[in-house]
Parts: C-alpha cells; structure tokens; sequence
C-alpha cells in the first residue's frame, strides 16, 4: 500500500502545492492529510466543477497546476468545466486529478464487489476520460513506482496544457496511524436519533426523501427495525446533492401531503440552488442535519462554519426557519411545521459519526422505485 504521507510530499516537491475537490472514501487517509491545511494550500469544495474552476484559478495566478481529488460519481459535475474552460482548445489549463475509482473493473467482464450505483460509473469511468481526451494512469496498492507516475503525469499535464488523471483503486493507500477523531458536542444529538424522531412525528402526515450516505442507510435501518415498509421513502442512493430537487418534483404534484427532505450539509452544498424550487412549495419541509463533516466517506471537515443556514433558507424563500441542537427542541419544530401549509427549513446540529453497524438496502432499487410510485399514486392529484 502507498504512504499517504509520501505522496502528499512528492506531490509538493513537484510545486504541486494547492489542493480541491470533494472527498471520497478510497481516498479518505490522503485527504485527512490535507484537512488541517491552510486556505493558500486547501481548499474543500461542494461539487467537483468548482473544484476544477479553483484548480484553473490557481493555475492562472501561480503558473502550478494544482489537485483536484474525486470520486469518479463527481466527474459528472466536473465535465462541463473540464471541457469548456481546461480543456486546450479553450484555455488550456494543466491540473492533476486524483479519483477514486469506486465499482472498479477488475480484469475484462469482471467488476469488484460495490454499491449498485457505483457499478455502472465503475464501467465507463476510463470510457468517459477518453471521450473527453484526458490521459490517466492507474494505481493500486502494488504500485511501486508513484513518484515516476507524479512527475510524469505532471510533465504531461503541462506539456499538453490540459488536465491528467490518475485513478486510484481500492485499498492504495495505508490507513493512518492517527485515527480520525470526531468532536463530541454532548449536547448535540446522533443523526439515527434525529431521523427516529423524523419517523415518529411525521408517519401519518408525509412522504420522506433521504439524502445519500449514512442518511438514507439509517432511515432504512430503523424503518426495518420498526417492522414498517422499507420501501414507503426513497432513498438518494446516488446522486448527491439532487434530494432536494427530488423532493421538490414530488411536492408540486402532491399538494395535500408534507413533502419532508432529510438532507445534509454536504448534500445541501452541492446543489444549493435547488432550494429557489423547494422554497416555493407551500407542503414542503427541509431538514438540514449539519455536522460539518462528509461523514459518509471518512469524516472530512467541510468549509461551513460561518454559514449561515437562517439567511441561506430565507434568501431561498423558504416562509419558516427554525434551528435545533437538541432533540427536544427539534420535536417542537417537527410540531410547528407539520402544521404550517408554508415551505419550512429546520435546521439541527448533530454529532458526527455512526452509533452501529448500519445494513444496506438489499431489495433491488427497480423494484423499491415501483413500490414507492405505487405509494404516491394513492396521494397524487390525478
């Protein structure tokens, strides 16, 4: 396995010295590294296209290109700046991305065991990077000769003016001796209490959508825990930051159901601006669970502190904010929106991290979107 340590290090004797992007699991014990930085070298970002606008940035004002790390999902969000501003038919600009490469392929027709919505992004992720003609290499735990891949990649990146990859697969790097210790705020509650709580007030009145990661794994534990469908919520499996939007789509078909949002802070920061939609949705109720991490891929601090969700919500256009950090408060806001017919954001801290070994969903996802349609169909207005 590769020393985190050592490739942060050969990255920054190749004046390699500005890091962006959005976190990944496969790439957790590189990233705790960077965590601790300053600005001027670190940045942490909510979607991987301003990470690449930050990378071109940098380039711009310093002559070095920079990192932008990823997992291969965000390569979605990254397209349309790679192409339109990196690419050498229009700017020109060299950077090195680091990704992650989740439902990797393993040798030909065989893939690596993996979430099902990493399995298709695992078979066309080197498929898209040639498509948009970026050169990469490939990494894994055998993998020797790194700091050749570095300088070389590097070398490439500038001789070419345009961004190069190299894919990292599972288990490349070595864990950290150091292990990652999550802030314990005692009165903040877990977020598996939180969504209980969800659950109980709101079973008869409303419908659930869930953000991705730890989220959607533990409303889906406790529905099962509570021996209640498992399929009556849908669950944003994929497409990080897009649970709003899902939950406004649903809500403006279905105006006599409360239409709640279970999001995160992470979540919420990649597409922010789906809230104009959800804002105007008068049966519509927006859960922020903020614990500053991306709890989900390792615990990586998110640039949020100075956020300020009360004048975000309402810049929105949401007609409530409401804030919690305990969960006897939050029950009283649950009270107050469920009964207000206006667009509501509560906002509750939580403590980071996971208070068990969480399943995941094992009915196939085809089936759970038919069960759960079948479900909106008895509320729907037509």
């Amino acid at each position: 396995m590769l020393d985190s340590k050592k490739f942060y290090n050969f990255l920054k004797k190749n004046n390699i010295n500005f890091f962006t992007g959005v976190p990944d699991s496969l790439l957790k014990n590189f990233i705790y590294l960077l965590d601790k930085k300053k600005k001027e070298e670190h940045l942490s970002v909510g979607n991987e296209g301003l990470a690449i606008a930050l990378a071109a940035g940098h380039y711009l004002s310093s002559g070095n290109p920079a990192l932008v790390y990823m997992q291969n999902s965000g390569l979605g969000n990254a397209i349309n700046p790679l192409n339109s501003i990196a690419n050498k038919e229009v700017y020109g600009i060299p950077m090195l991305l680091l990704i992650g490469w989740r439902g990797e392929i393993i040798k030909k027709n065989k893939q690596v065991d993996d979430e099902p919505q990493h399995l298709y992004q695992g078979k066309i992720t080197l498929k898209q990077l040639k498509l948009i003609d970026i050169p990469y290499k490939v990494i894994n735990k055998d993998t020797k000769n790194f700091k050749k891949i570095i300088t070389q990649s590097k070398q490439l990146s500038i001789s070419l003016q345009k961004p190069v990859a190299i894919i990292v697969k599972k288990g490349t790097f070595k864990k950290n001796k150091e292990k990652k210790i999550f802030s314990k705020k005692t009165s903040y509650p877990f977020r598996k209490k939180i969504i209980e709580k969800i659950i109980e007030k709101s079973k008869n009145n409303s419908l659930i959508i869930s953000t991705t990661g730890y989220t959607s794994r533990e409303l889906y534990h406790l529905r099962f825990l509570r021996n209640e469908n498992v399929s009556k919520d849908f669950l944003m499996v994929g497409g990080m930051g897009h649970a709003v939007s899902v939950s406004a789509g649903i809500a403006k078909n279905l105006k006599k159901k409360k239409i709640i949002c279970i999001d995160g802070d992470g979540s919420l920061l990649m597409h922010t601006s789906g809230m104009q939609n959800s804002a105007m949705m008068k049966n519509f109720i927006h859960i922020l669970i903020n614990n500053g991490v991306h709890d989900s891929v390792g615990g990586q601090k998110i640039n949020s502190i100075k956020l300020n969700y009360r004048q975000i919500s309402k810049g929105f256009g949401y007609d409530f904010y409401f804030k919690s950090s305990t969960l006897k408060k939050f029950e009283k806001n649950m009270d107050k929106a469920l009964k207000l017919n206006k667009s509501v954001f509560i906002e509750i801290l939580s403590q980071a991290g996971i208070t068990s070994n969480l399943p995941r969903p094992k009915e196939k996802f085809i089936l759970r979107k038919k069960e759960f349609q079948k479900i909106l169909k008895k509320n729907a207005k037509y």
